[in-house]
């Protein structure tokens, strides 16, 4: 016979009070919230009116952060700070160059100098800056909308978007509902990111005894050198400027007034422009173009050598021009290379040799001494007097720097990376430090 079970009031009310409990429970998880933290990138907007009022200022020193290109004239080294300015190092003494000022410009990437006149890009308009004396540096004209067409405009602000900053944003939900986020998100989880650096002290090291340094530029003593990812470029008595589509061309018979005599679009994604022997060599990202300067103020189309997608710089020396392409976002391509070309007849570029890179940015050539900047597989140097046999011939690996941009001048190698500005004495047996100026930590 089965036996019947009951439960005595005690334990009822035990029962009772756990199902009260579980349904509380329950009825919490159900209103459950979580927290979501994420970063975007929103754009940053100037109307025309505000970058005409933009203020360009000679400040104290400031230490790299963010740099970008280089450029050099004797004595003093023009580095980028990226759409911040420009800092100015005096480089009279190698082993040790003293930074000295720094020019805020507003949207300020490249740069160029003739004579005491520094060209420098202000969001959409043109600069010349007379640096005399650079810590007493002054704007004497503005050209404007020379780079407009490199930046998209809203209509509805009636404003450029000049730049894109990343926002943290918090937003809270119920447990079981999705977060709907608008756009793309640089980085998501605890809004941990774009952390700025801490400031440390420059650090000069010194590795070797006295370096001569000659003071000329053997092609024009009154001009100076970019390296090879600039867009702008000088040549007889003329400023040659890319933008995403133009040759522009300006007369600098007054260097304080550039005047525009030409504007020619050349395709799309044009990227960089590289003067050779009375020639420009302009690399977009998918080819190099190149122009004839017979008549300075109208270059001359002559050729150009296709390659797939890809960012590309380009240098030359005498039959020979090197070009790196680069994968990234910006370049929408996977090939990471250098491919010299063979360029004897610039009506016909042929290549003729392909070498495998990492993620290669800027070179330079001298003396058949060819500098790559490959990225986080820092630089590079080559002997490239045999140009089919390159790999071959190695000179020196610097794997420890990361390496974006080169000028080789005169055996003194200046460079620039993420992690700081550097200085190399080299020749045809070995290249060692002379100093170097680090990024902020």
């Amino acid at each position: 016979m089965m036996a019947k079970a009951y439960l005595n009031q005690p334990t009822l009310l035990v029962l009772i009070v756990c199902c009260i409990v579980a349904s509380a429970l329950q009825s919490c998880n159900d209103s459950c919230e979580e927290v979501y933290t994420y970063t975007m990138l929103e754009p940053v907007y100037r109307s025309a009116k505000e970058i005409r009022e933009t203020t360009v200022s000679v400040e104290a020193p400031r230490e790299l952060k963010d740099p970008g290109k280089l450029y050099f004239k004797h004595p003093y080294i023009f580095i980028n700070e990226k759409n911040k300015g420009i800092h100015v190092i005096n480089n009279s003494n190698n082993r040790n160059p003293q930074n000295v000022a720094f020019l805020n410009i507003e949207g300020n990437v490249d740069i160029a100098v003739k004579g005491n006149i520094l060209y420098a890009d202000n969001y959409t308009d043109l600069l010349a800056i007379d640096i005399t004396d650079p810590q007493s540096a002054r704007v004497v004209n503005r050209v404007e909308e020379v780079f407009a067409k490199s930046f998209q405009f809203d209509q509805e602000n009636e404003s450029y978007i000049v730049d894109l900053e990343p926002v943290e944003y918090t937003e809270v939900h119920s447990c079981d509902e999705a977060p709907v986020i608008q756009g793309t998100p640089v980085q998501g989880g605890g809004g941990d990111v774009f952390v700025p650096p801490n400031v440390d002290d420059i650090e000069i090291i010194v590795d070797v005894e006295d370096s001569d340094f000659s003071p000329a530029n053997p092609n024009n003593p009154n001009t100076g050198i970019g390296g090879s990812l600039a867009r702008f470029t000088l040549y007889a008595g003329h400023l040659y400027v890319v933008t995403n589509t133009d040759l522009q061309s300006y007369d600098l018979s007054d260097p304080t007034l550039p005047r525009s005599v030409n504007n020619l679009q050349i395709g799309w994604n044009i990227e960089t422009v590289f003067p050779f022997e009375g020639h420009l060599l302009i690399g977009s990202q998918t080819g190099m173009f190149i122009y004839n300067l017979d008549e300075p103020s109208l270059p001359n189309y002559v050729s150009q050598f296709q390659h797939v997608r890809s960012c590309d710089p380009v240098v030359a020396e005498g039959n020979y021009a090197y070009v790196t392409l680069r994968s990234g976002t910006t370049c929408q391509g996977f090939t990471n290379q250098l491919d010299v070309l063979d360029i004897s007849n610039l009506y016909n570029p042929m290549l003729i040799a392909t070498y495998p890179m990492t993620n290669p940015a800027g070179l330079g050539i001298d003396d058949g001494i060819l500098f790559i900047c490959d990225g986080d597989d820092g630089l590079k140097v080559y002997n490239a007097e045999d140009p089919e046999a390159i790999d071959q011939n190695q000179l020196a690996h610097f794997p420890e720097v990361n390496a974006f941009d080169v000028i080789p001048y005169n055996n003194t190698l200046f460079m620039i990376g993420g992690d700081g500005f550097y200085q190399y004495r080299y020749d045809e047996e070995n290249i060692v430090l002379l100093s170097k100026i680090l990024v902020a930590q």
